[in-house]
């Protein structure tokens, strides 16, 4: 029966160590998941940020363009014409 008694012990012991050891992964999954969400809501708020920063600087452009700026003649140009476009559609809109 000793022997018997031994093997439960030890069977006791590593299921112990099993449980322990889950728990401990258990706790460092959670940790990591946080982190995740955490980087994640980090990554998007960038992103809105990206975004609006390019949002300003194409607004930027177009004002430096439209102040007469030697560097984006060829835009300004391209964006009169777009506009002028535009009116006339509406010119034409409103004739018929």
């Amino acid at each position: 029966m000793s022997e018997v008694s031994q093997i439960i012990d030890t069977l006791e012991n590593r299921l112990g160590k099993l449980l322990s050891r889950i728990d401990g992964l258990e706790k460092n999954r959670r940790e990591l998941q946080q982190e995740l969400d955490q980087a994640s809501a980090v990554v998007k708020q960038q992103s809105v940020e990206i975004e609006t920063l390019k949002a300003q600087q194409n607004s930027l452009k177009m004002a430096n363009s439209l102040l007469g700026s030697e560097e984006n003649k060829r835009d300004t140009k391209l964006k009169i014409n777009s506009l002028i476009r535009e009116i006339d559609y509406c010119i034409a809109q409103l004739s018929d």
